[in-house]
């Protein structure tokens, strides 16, 4: 069985440059996707609390195991410290709750999802709302979580830490204050959305980049976005024998991202694994370069309209 490369991050670990998102994968639906993920090649699984199926995706994980198809190690599992947790003191309790959710020892990286913390009523009230039905934030430092984040390296709950949904001032001042860096940044990041200019930022700072949503929710009965269904993509698809889905995935791969297509279908989870046995060329990267637009499809528009001092799309990067 043929797996993904991995990129050693900057604390020696490896990482794969492809990963499963199960961002709506619930119940069996979530657990069945987990596991014939990890059966074609998968290795690096990513959820989050806020997804509420880390027990789901656990027990598919422990299955696997079980059953002699991988070890714990082989697995790089990732999640996220939820917006309501960002409270330092509140950081280690729902880390630790999380592993209980998926009777694992350890996860392989955890990140803090936004940069924007919620204010925090109870462990279930993921968007907590006041009677007005507006979200209500907090105003913790996302650096004063991160320093808690840190400590659950220490105390070796979660092996790597990073961050989501940051700009490039907030990592900058991460990486300045930090005793432990952030070894990803994962956002939104797809030929429309093709992040150039946070990677190669990245980049220099020895910080790799994941992309959420790398195939921009594809909508088949209006063919949007143009990157999956447009006819030039489709030439260059039949010329290697894939689906244009395969051509944005192996972009960007190509543009040193690492993508984690979200998906619970198995033939489309068999499909998006299937993109290392080709490589484009220049003029075919540039086509795809093509379609930035800038445009997002999660510009948390709820937070956004709060006018937050953290709200990380304000700048360019």
């Amino acid at each position: 069985m043929k797996l993904a490369p991995t990129v050693k991050l900057n604390n020696g670990y490896e990482m794969p440059i492809l990963g499963l998102g199960t961002y709506n994968s619930k119940d069996n639906e979530g657990e069945a996707a987990v596991k014939h993920a990890i059966d074609v090649g998968y290795r690096h699984i990513d959820t989050a609390y806020f997804y509420q199926n880390e027990a789901e995706v656990g027990k598919a994980i422990r299955d696997k195991i079980a059953e002699g198809v991988v070890k714990r190690e082989d697995i790089f599992l990732v999640t996220k410290l939820w917006n309501i947790f960002h409270d330092p003191e509140r950081v280690e309790g729902i880390c630790r709750k999380q592993l209980s959710n998926f009777g694992l020892d350890y996860i392989d990286l955890y990140l803090m999802h936004m940069p924007v913390g919620y204010k925090y009523v109870d462990d279930n009230t993921l968007l907590p709302k006041n009677e007005d039905d507006v979200l209500q934030l907090s105003d913790v430092d996302y650096l004063d979580t991160y320093k808690a984040m840190e400590k659950l390296v220490k105390l070796g709950l979660v092996r790597s830490i990073g961050v989501s949904n940051f700009n490039s001032e907030q990592l900058a001042r991460v990486l300045a204050n930090c005793e432990i860096k952030p070894v990803t940044n994962q956002v939104e990041c797809s030929p429309a959305l093709n992040q150039k200019a946070l990677t190669a930022f990245c980049k220099k700072n020895d910080v790799t980049l994941t992309g959420y949503t790398p195939l921009g929710k594809p909508k088949p009965d209006i063919q949007k976005p143009d990157f999956i269904y447009s006819p030039e993509v489709a030439v260059i698809a039949k010329k290697y024998g894939k689906t244009t889905p395969q051509i944005v995935l192996r972009y960007l791969v190509g543009l040193g991202v690492i993508p984690i297509p979200k998906s619970s279908n198995t033939n489309r989870i068999s499909e998006n694994f299937d993109i290392f046995d080709f490589e484009l060329t220049a003029e075919e990267m540039a086509v795809l370069d093509g379609y930035h637009t800038g445009e997002r499809v999660v510009p948390l528009n709820l937070i956004k309209g709060l006018n937050h001092k953290y709200y990380p799309f304000s700048i360019e990067f």
